[in-house]
């Protein structure tokens, strides 16, 4: 499971604007328009605000200092700090100024508290006096523990329980202060209470937004990091000059660019495990591939495969004036600490495997897996060579209707049709309620095949999928079927009528 650690600077506006001048414990509150958007901890001493006016602001605190509210100079002031964050962790999604959440490099540092602890020290090297850091399943549950840790410090929500941690927080930790209002005249007061309604109740009244809070209410929040764009300087360029027109020549001229490139990822604690290469040609570009490893790149990779991409017929259509490796995904070191000393895919394989995307193309080569789902071609998982497939359907989650094992060994591409009838030639079909007309005893694969009876058969396994929606709704049900021949099936009947998904060998 991929924790999230998020990362608080409590009153960033208020940081942000702060001057050398400006003492620490002076009272400053921002202010968009009229109104206070934030405020220092001096200033709440004495009683303002969010959401306060001006005027009583000033009549709270007549030293208050006020300063307009200016969103671009707060996301300014808050790129260097992502970039101290982004040396000790590669994955950082800036949320909003003051704000970011990164994956936890646990295995780097030795544990959750102590990644949290190594890079709240970095920050405050740097003059960031204030931050706080939370960790847990989710992004919702990570943010709402780094509100409650005190300054320096962090707060470990355990893998598991999110759900737990956020069911006491009051229902205006959802940051919608209209829905939140309604919540409460409605006797709803906490996230606990919101998680136990009804997730129909909740679109019906709410919609989409409801729904997404009422996941953040039960510690499932689907939002995923987002990566912030590679910084111009991990960019490697190579510049020809005079341009190069023969393949052997821009590879070798690529090497010392190569190690420097995985050399600065390496300062940040980080390895590419994705690069998109770029070629210019008359000074522009004219062709551009990613390319993808299965572990990490080294410099001898990032060299094979400008050789590869450069030798594709119609790449080299005129001198070459630059190429550029640019890193599209790159991940911390400590994630992959067991393929740098050794382990993991065997490299003359992964050569082998990269060749052939290379004269193939990238999507031609796949790799097969299992994920989860309750039919088997819902259990299939195909994905590129090197590619990490996303949103994996997790096995260990209940899936209703779904088979027992062992899996069939051939899945066909679309259902194929089928009969099967009781003793008497009646057909049998599954009832409303899961029950059966009657026993299997003969079965046919299609119109034109013959009839074998049934040695064995279990089931059936129901499903209603899709059951809140009118149209898209469908009931199935599932039998594993076994014919006098020995041979098993794995069929389906819906609306009275019988198809074979699957063969078991």
């Amino acid at each position: 499971m991929t924790r999230v650690m998020v990362l608080w600077c409590p009153d960033w506006p208020v940081v942000s604007h702060l001057g050398p001048d400006t003492p620490a414990d002076a009272p400053v509150a921002v202010i968009d328009g009229q109104v206070v958007v934030a405020c220092s901890a001096a200033a709440r001493q004495e009683g303002v605000r969010r959401g306060m006016r001006r005027r009583d602001a000033q009549a709270r605190c007549p030293d208050v200092i006020l300063c307009a509210h200016d969103p671009a100079a707060d996301a300014r002031a808050f790129e260097p700090v992502l970039d101290l964050v982004e040396e000790l962790s590669a994955q950082v999604a800036p949320l909003r100024p003051g704000l970011c959440g990164v994956t936890v490099p646990a295995r780097y540092y030795g544990g959750e508290a102590e990644a949290a602890a190594v890079l709240a020290e970095q920050l405050v090297e740097h003059g960031i006096w204030d931050v706080r850091c939370g960790i847990a399943d989710d992004l919702f549950a990570a943010e709402q523990a780094a509100r409650q840790a005190p300054p320096q410090d962090s707060v470990v929500v355990g893998p598991g329980g999110s759900a737990d941690f956020v069911r006491d927080l009051p229902v205006a930790v959802l940051g919608d202060p209209e829905m939140a209002d309604l919540l409460r005249r409605l006797g709803i007061r906490t996230l606990g209470d919101y998680a136990r309604l009804e997730i129909a109740d909740v679109r019906t009244r709410f919609g989409p937004s409801g729904v997404l809070a009422h996941r953040w209410a039960r510690g499932e929040d689907p939002r995923l990091l987002s990566r912030r764009e590679i910084p111009p300087d991990l960019v490697g360029r190579v510049p020809f000059e005079p341009p190069l027109d023969r393949v052997e020549a821009i590879a070798f001229s690529m090497r010392r660019a190569a190690e420097s490139f995985v050399s600065a990822l390496a300062e940040r604690g980080a390895v590419a495990t994705a690069i998109r290469i770029e070629i210019d040609s008359d000074g522009v570009l004219s062709h551009a591939r990613t390319w993808r490893h299965p572990r990490w790149f080294s410099s001898a990779d990032i060299v094979d495969r400008v050789r590869w991409q450069a030798q594709v017929p119609g790449v080299i259509t005129a001198p070459v004036d630059e190429v550029r490796v640019v890193p599209e995904a790159v991940e911390q070191v400590g994630d992959h600490a067991e393929s740098l000393f050794g382990d993991g895919v065997d490299e003359g394989v992964e050569r082998v495997v990269a060749r052939v995307q290379s004269l193939v193309g990238p999507e031609a080569v796949r790799t097969a897996g299992v994920q989860g789902g309750s039919s088997p071609g819902e259990r299939q998982l195909a994905s590129t060579w090197g590619d990490r497939p996303a949103e994996v359907r997790d096995l260990a989650r209940p899936w209703p209707g779904s088979i027992p094992e062992p899996a069939p060994a051939r899945v066909f591409a679309a259902p194929e049709p089928a009969q099967v009838v009781g003793a008497e030639g009646q057909p049998v079909i599954v009832t409303s309620r899961g029950g059966l007309t009657g026993e299997p005893a003969r079965f046919r694969l299609g119109a034109d095949q013959p009839w074998q009876p049934v040695a064995g058969w279990a089931g059936p396994w129901p499903l209603d999928d899709l059951w809140w929606d009118e149209h898209a709704a469908r009931r199935i049900a599932r039998f594993q079927v076994v014919g006098v021949d020995g041979s098993a099936w794995l069929m389906c009947v819906e609306d009275g009528r019988w198809w074979t998904e699957a063969r078991y060998d």
